[in-house]
This record gives structure tokens, sequence and C-alpha cells, in this order.
């Protein structure tokens, strides 16, 4: 256990006592006084978008572990198949894993806490921007920013704490705040009214969005990509198709070939597939301590290094060596070319979040790509059922990804659905990248995690026998019914807003 552990499991009681009530619920915060021009209003915004990356205070401490992306991918792909855990741990990352949540842990507060904290920003800046006489396109872009930055939010919110929309549209989703004068005191939304709200907020976004900012902004494509991404969820076909072909024939983007789509992620910025990115800087750099790469990558002391690509997502991809998918799998071998272990596990980094300027901890991460459009439009037909359409679409990632000679030319692979097939190629096209956990359960799949890792609860490491699968564990498979697919309702929000239910 690293000494990083040890802090935390100190540190942490002092969360469950009398600081909770120093948390504010989820619709105080404020961004100060507002000017109503465009400089003073892109100046809110910018704080908005700094949000997602910078380490704020929460209970009195910054902690270098906190931050919103950090959070999101954890908590989203550590839930999911294609990361292993190499040790059982007490940071609260290691609850995506067992599933053991609690309204307590550090990260999913702080998750909803920034969330809320960038909603409200954007809801001032509406409110001011809005007030403006006769605006011009700049202040119109401002505007139709913070509409697509509310409902990317609302939308990250509603995935994480609240049942899947094809599951129970009607279940208990999350509190929608879009006024600076809602009560504190409110009650869930449900999901189906969550959705409305981000579908019509990302159309008015991309409405009023006619200029282009740079892909580390919003833009008018980002909203129909979001719109794209949300009618995938909520299982609308038509308006998947409708928006992610918005998207691809906007003639903004155009997919990475083999080559450089190895080096994507560590130029999201310059990447003809980004449509939006969280641009970091070197200032940004948060190294080993807080950066997202730290504990699926290391280069001997860059990162922790404790989370791993998984066994079963080695085994989805091994058909095809020559795929270039594979160069962000980093096996670690000895001088002797001999795999290394922890804990009994095989050592494969993760290298989607490394390699900006160099650096093995510093990225611009990828929220939006062309690919997940592609991707999006493919699973839509298929459930749509035209089966061809949707292997077009696949075939084009594949093309793209040093695999022209192992195309589908509409030919579906014995006995698999379309369905089936466009799945593979999104989990393997969009690993670690926060979609595979809702891919799985939006679909009413089960989770199969039937590999060794620390997941398995009681796992020692004289257990392991990697020529064998494990047998008899808890947590091997998830099925969509499981209560803890989804994290509780954090304590703040309970205790300050007492309209607000917990999940059960």
């Amino acid at each position: 256990m690293t000494t990083r552990f040890l802090f935390i499991i100190l540190t942490f009681p002092l969360l469950l006592g009398s600081c909770l009530k120093d948390i504010n619920p989820s619709d105080s915060l404020t961004t100060g006084t507002l000017t109503q021009t465009a400089q003073g209003l892109r100046q809110a915004l910018n704080g908005a978008y700094a949000l997602f990356k910078d380490h704020v205070e929460f209970n009195g401490t910054t902690d270098l572990n906190n931050m919103y992306l950090r959070q999101y991918f954890q908590m989203s792909d550590f839930a999911s198949d294609d990361i292993v855990c190499a040790q059982t741990t007490t940071d609260p990352l290691y609850y995506s894993f067992s599933l053991n949540h609690t309204p307590t842990q550090t990260n999913s507060r702080y998750f909803w806490y920034i969330s809320y904290k960038i909603i409200n920003d954007v809801n001032t800046v509406i409110e001011a921007a809005e007030a403006v006489p006769d605006p011009d396109v700049a202040i119109k872009q401002l505007i139709g920013e913070c509409y697509f930055l509310r409902a990317f939010c609302h939308f990250n919110l509603v995935k994480f704490y609240a049942r899947p929309y094809a599951l129970d549209p009607a279940a208990d989703g999350i509190i929608l705040r879009t006024s600076t004068s809602d009560p504190s005191a409110k009650a869930r939304a449900s999901v189906a009214e969550v959705y409305a709200s981000v579908i019509a907020d990302a159309e008015k976004g991309a409405s009023l969005m006619q200029q282009q900012r740079g892909v580390q902004y919003a833009s008018q494509e980002a909203a129909w990509a979001l719109l794209s991404r949300a009618y995938l969820y909520k299982g609308n076909n038509d308006s998947t198709i409708y928006y992610s072909d918005k998207v691809i024939n906007a003639g903004r983007f155009g997919l990475e070939n083999a080559v450089g789509f190895r080096s994507m992620f560590a130029n999201a910025m310059g990447s003809k597939e980004t449509i939006f990115c969280v641009a970091f800087t070197t200032v940004d750099d948060y190294g080993k301590g807080g950066s997202i790469a730290s504990m699926i990558y290391s280069d001997g002391n860059s990162g922790w290094g404790e989370e791993f690509a998984s066994q079963s997502l080695r085994d989805t991809m091994s058909a095809y060596s020559q795929d270039a998918r594979w160069s962000y799998i980093q096996p670690l071998k000895d001088g002797n070319g001999d795999l290394q272990k922890k804990n009994g596990i095989e050592t494969y980094y993760i290298l989607k979040f490394s390699g900006q300027g160099g650096s093995p901890t510093l990225s611009s991460p990828i929220l939006f790509r062309l690919s997940e459009m592609y991707l999006n439009k493919a699973e839509a037909e298929a459930k749509a059922g035209n089966a061809t359409a949707a292997l077009n679409d696949v075939d084009m990632i594949r093309k793209n990804r040093g695999l022209e000679n192992a195309l589908y030319n509409g030919q579906l692979p014995a006995g698999k659905t379309a369905l089936q097939t466009v799945l593979k190629e999104r989990r393997i096209e969009l690993a670690f990248e926060g979609h595979r956990s809702f891919d799985v359960y939006r679909n009413n799949l089960s989770m199969n995690r039937t590999y060794w890792g620390y997941h398995l609860p009681g796992l020692k490491e004289s257990d392991i026998d990697l020529s064998k699968r494990p047998a008899g564990y808890e947590n091997m498979v998830i099925n969509p019914d499981n209560k803890r697919l989804i994290y509780f309702i954090p304590i703040d929000e309970i205790q300050t807003n007492k309209l607000c239910s917990q999940n059960p």
C-alpha cells in the first residue's frame, strides 16, 4: 500500500464529522459580479471551463486527487471490464471496482459538487448575457456555450447517479438547476425530465453558437455531438442518426488514419478528429500526485501505475495485432523481455492520458470526437434493423485503424448480430474514455468481469492462476438490475437539501 493511501485513510474520518455542515448545497455557489460585456462574460465563462481541470477547495482542503475529469474517468472506467485493479486500496477509486459505494466517498462528493458549481456558474453567465440588449454574435456564442456546458454536466450527473433511461425513465434522476433563483431545497427530477432538459439545452446551445473558438470551447458541432450521445442513451434511433450525420457532414472534422491515431491523444488540440476537449497546458501538469494518467501508467516514477488494461479487453482485441489501438496499451517488461506483474496481475499500462509535450502525466482529454459519431450512428442503425449501414460505419473506423484487410464489407461475423458487432467495435475504439460501463448497462446487458483482479472480494495473490479463469467470487458478473451500478447521492446534498431522496 502506498503512502498516499495511508494519508487518505487517516484523513477520511474527518470527512464524516462536523465539517460536512460547511459544504454548500448544490445551488448556492456564486461566480461574483459580472459585467454585461463580451469580455466580462468571456472571463466568467472561462472560469467555468477551468473547473473541469482545476483543483478546487472542498470540505476545507485542496487535494490533488480531486479534479472533475480525474473523477469522471475513474468513476466510469474503473467500474467497467476494460480496467483491472492490481491491488486493494483505501483510495475512494476502489469503490468503483468493488461496488461498495457510500454516500460519504470523497470522489463522488467532489464530482457532484464541481458539476453543480459549473452549472451555477453558467446559469449566472446566461442570466447576465441574456439581459444584454440586442446581443451580437459573440455574446450569443457565449450564451450557447453556457447552455452546452449546463446540458453536459446535467447529463454526466444523471449517468452516474440515476438508472439508465432505457431501463426506467420514470426513476429518480438528479436535481435540475436551470436558474440561479432555484430554491436550495429541491427534489430530484425524473430521468426522463433530466433528458428533456439536456436535449433542450443542447438544442438551444447549437442554435446560438455560430463562431469557432477552438476545440477547447463548445461549438455548434459539440452540441450536436452531445445530442447524438443523449439520443443514443435515450434509445431514439432516428435522432441519433440525424445528429451524428450533422457532425460528420459539417466538414470540420476527419478520422485520423492509423498513423495519426497513435499520437491523437497526445496532440488532442491539433487532431482533426477532436470535437471538444479540455485543454491542459504544462502549468496544468499535475504529475504523479493528481494527473489522470498517474493511476494507469508510470514511466518508473511518474505515476502509481496500479490499474491496467484488463484481460477481458485484451482478449477482445486479440485477433488483430496490427490494430493501431494496441498503441495505447503498453506491456511492462523487464530486461529479459518478461512481462512484469503487480500482486500477480499482468502489467499493461494505458497511455490515452499521457504524452502531451512528451510528459507521461499530461494530456488534454477528448470528450467528444468524430469516431464516436460513426459508432453512435452505427448502433442506432443496428437497432433500427439496418445491419449493412451499421457495418459500413464500423468499417469507416476499422480502415483507419490499420484493419483495411479486415473489413466487414456488409457481412456479419458468423453467429453475431449487428448490435453485438457494433458494441464490440465501440468498446475497442472508445476504451478508457468513459463510455464502457454506460454502454453495457443502458443496453440492459451484464458486465462480465470474470478475470483475475482485486475487484474480486477476498482475492489473495496466492490464489491467482493465470492459466485458469477465477471461479466462486462475487463481482464477476454484474447484472443491469444491480443497485450499485449507480452512486449514492452525496451526503452533503442529502443533509442540506431535505427534498432530495437517496438512492436505495
